[in-house]
């Protein structure tokens, strides 16, 4: 992959930045105190009232403050290692470094358009805009001609189509289901609180479910951009799926209500991707 120098400011810009947001997001305290309030909706909604996420709901804010925890201990720490890896010119530094920046783009894209304002939205707009130029840029950089080359000659593609196809089914069915009951009748979906609309399952649908489908399709038919495509979903998912787990541990520990199913799953999904990804990089050639 070639060099390029905004890759370097912009993934820096990132570690600082995203370092503050979540360190505040930790250790902010002060607030009114938890109290409920009542929705547009007639909702009952518990308010989190503490710190930066203090105008946030129980459910809301719990999910944060696990996705800083998730942030700071994971996804930092492997953005620096992917950026030095990527700087010596190795294949896996390029899938990590794009897979990761995937993980800030839809992290901070989510506290944009989800989280209730706090003085941290501009900070939220920044690592949101620095995540989608420098994914871009990664992946016009990417040598696509020769992507297989860097594979091993007995790479079989088959579990990681089935893990995408299997990724996208799930995330469809677990967010229509939720949407459905909606559609023809005046009842808000579970979950809305006093948010306005459904930004995660919005996301999801929109360019989750989408990338994963099209690149387990071109994948299964040995097109270059299948490849880096599955990798960089297989990053992405096995970043988010631990701040998923995180955010889903902490709202329990919070006394948030959770549905036993969909949280089962999601964490089956998690250990699933992390020995995914792990194979996956064992099978990128040490010389590439």
């Amino acid at each position: 992959m070639r060099k390029n120098n905004a890759i370097y400011t912009l993934t820096i810009i990132i570690i600082v930045v995203s370092t503050f947001v979540s360190l505040m997001g930790l250790l902010s305290n002060g607030g009114p105190g938890a109290y409920d309030f009542t929705a547009i909706t007639g909702e009952l909604v518990p308010i989190y009232g503490f710190g930066i996420y203090h105008n946030d709901s129980l459910s809301v804010a719990s999910q944060g403050i696990a996705s800083d925890f998730v942030t700071l201990l994971i996804a930092i720490p492997l953005l620096i290692l992917s950026l030095f890896l990527w700087h010596k010119n190795q294949f896996k530094g390029a899938i990590l470094l794009t897979g990761t920046i995937g993980y800030f783009l839809y992290t901070y894209t989510s506290y944009v358009f989800l989280w209730t304002y706090n003085p941290l939205f501009i900070l939220y707009v920044v690592l949101m805009s620095c995540s989608l130029f420098s994914f871009i840029i990664l992946m016009m950089l990417f040598d696509y001609p020769n992507i297989h080359t860097y594979f091993k000659p007995k790479f079989s593609t088959r579990l990681y189509v089935i893990y995408q196809v299997l990724i996208g089914l799930f995330l469809s069915l677990l967010w229509l289901g939720k949407i459905a009951p909606t559609l023809f009748s005046n009842q808000n979906p579970v979950g809305l609180e006093h948010y306005t609309t459904l930004v995660i399952q919005g996301m999801d649908l929109g360019f989750i479910v989408p990338t994963a489908f099209v690149s387990a399709y071109l994948l299964h038919k040995k097109h270059t951009m299948g490849y880096v495509l599955t990798a960089v979903i297989l990053v992405k998912g096995f970043t988010m799926l631990l701040a998923i787990n995180g955010m889903m541990i902490n709202m329990a520990l919070n006394g948030v209500p959770l549905e036993i199913v969909s949280s089962s799953i999601f964490g089956l999904f998690a250990v699933v991707s992390v020995y995914i990804f792990v194979k996956m990089l064992s099978q990128i050639k040490v010389t590439a």
